[in-house]
């Protein structure tokens, strides 16, 4: 069971996963803009912000590869036509994953001041991710266990579910973070940074209840933990510590970029805040299509449509990469009321400015590496994505970090290290794709 790869249907899935993708980074951009503009000690709760939101998002990415692992199963059994050997799949691998998820969180709970500590946060800074954290860890398992229920929906070919669930959450994370940071007058007191981190908590209940929700009663995918385990659950645990590898290397380089920047002083911290969140907002906008290559593409290789998947690949660079040029022109254009949307310190603002045209330029090898990455996750090649970003961080962001330090960049040694890692992940990936698939490919 085959299906067309053409413009509608690759944006039928790449819009919606756009939009879904960028919950989470809209939870985090909304927080550091909102945070900024605190008219009391707004600087170093944008920092504290910074070093939280980095840490949280470290830990999604390490103990959230599950949902990748089960899309790549169930699109590649609807593609073969045994959708039902699956079904009892999901609840088992959510479960294990969630049990794992409540493991981390509770043991966190009571070393977080270390933890912080690693981060270079100190004095104000380090109270404020102290309070600031506290809230916001227990949304973390139901940011897991959403991911997965998307997962599940990516891989049966739907992105419009997990589009509206993200919406709603978005636009509840925005209008509760105005209301708690700010508080309103003689009806709720101005709760600042805690407020914030509230804010993104409810928000991401309401998600959690949404997908639950529509899970049930939109598919046939029952969330009842059933025994004996599925013959696929060796096969999603395989897949998933490799993208937990994977994962643990990708957050080196995030941390290292975290540390660095907080070491030059705080002002460098606020904008690498504000740069990286802006950064990987472009990279969830640039995901929709590697969505829909994660979606078709294991769709495809489960119908054993080779000529489908070469042209799938092509399609969805070339769409990410026009996306990619448009998000470049309007970061040139608008990169001055960008920044003042975050903070209205002169010195982050200059910090900021002098290194978004390397965020800016950078984009478009994002595109390449991000589309190929999702293609790939759909295809099950997961011990090659553990290689190659381990291989990227070790031996590209890391050497180039250090160099950097040496020659006296300062702060852009960390941007421009993150260049170089896009680069290795990219052409790795689009070598490793025509080196595989060409020879089976009619009409390459």
């Amino acid at each position: 069971m085959s299906t067309p790869v053409n413009f509608k249907s690759i944006n039928r899935l790449a819009i919606p996963a756009t939009i879904s993708g960028i919950a989470e980074p809209v939870l985090n951009i909304t927080d550091t803009a909102v945070v900024g503009n605190i008219p009391v000690d707004g600087l170093e709760s944008l920092a504290a912000a910074g070093i939280v939101g980095s840490f949280l998002s470290m830990l999604i990415w390490v103990l959230g590869q599950t949902r990748s692992s089960i899309s790549a199963i169930i699109s590649q059994y609807l593609g073969a036509g045994r959708l039902e050997e699956v079904k009892n799949l999901p609840a088992q691998a959510i479960f294990f994953n969630i049990m794992l998820s409540v493991v981390v969180l509770l043991s966190t709970v009571f070393i977080i001041e270390p933890i912080f500590e690693l981060f270079n946060a100190s004095g104000k800074i380090l109270d404020y991710c102290i309070s600031y954290y506290s809230i916001r860890v227990w949304g973390f398992p139901l940011t897991l266990f959403t991911f997965a229920i998307f997962g599940i929906f990516r891989g049966l070919q739907n992105t419009y579910y997990p589009m509206i669930i993200a919406i709603i959450g978005a636009l509840l994370n925005i209008v509760l973070d105005f209301i708690l940071v700010y508080g309103v007058e003689g009806w709720v007191p101005a709760l600042y940074l805690e407020g914030a981190a509230w804010a993104s908590l409810i928000a991401q209940a309401v998600m959690a209840l949404m997908a639950f929700v529509l899970l049930l009663k939109k598919t046939e995918i029952s969330m009842k933990l059933t025994f004996p385990l599925n013959k696929e659950i060796k096969r999603v645990v395989f897949m998933s510590l490799n993208l937990f590898v994977r994962a643990l290397a990708l957050n080196a380089a995030l941390i290292l970029a975290v540390r660095e920047a907080t070491a030059l002083g705080d002002a460098y911290i606020g904008a690498h805040t504000i740069a990286i969140n802006l950064w990987l907002f472009a990279a969830f906008f640039i995901d929709g299509f590697a969505a829909a290559g994660n979606s078709m593409g294991g769709k495809l290789l489960g119908a054993g449509d080779y000529d489908g998947l070469w042209n799938l690949a092509k399609k969805v660079v070339s769409y990410g990469m026009v996306v990619s040029v448009v998000l470049m022109v309007f970061g040139f254009l608008f990169y001055r009321p960008i920044g003042h949307l975050f903070s209205n310190e002169t010195v982050v603002l200059q910090t900021f400015y002098g290194i978004f045209y390397i965020v800016i330029l950078g984009l478009p090898m994002n595109t390449l590496a991000f589309v190929f990455d999702g293609l790939f996750k759909g295809l099950g090649e997961m011990k090659y994505l553990r290689n190659v970003l381990m291989s990227a961080t070790f031996l590209g962001f890391v050497p180039t970090l250090c160099l950097g330090k040496f020659m006296g960049w300062g702060f852009y040694a960390i941007w421009i290290a993150f260049v170089v890692w896009m680069m290795i992940r990219g052409f790795s990936l689009v070598w490793k794709f025509r080196r595989k698939f060409r020879p089976y490919v009619q009409n390459p």
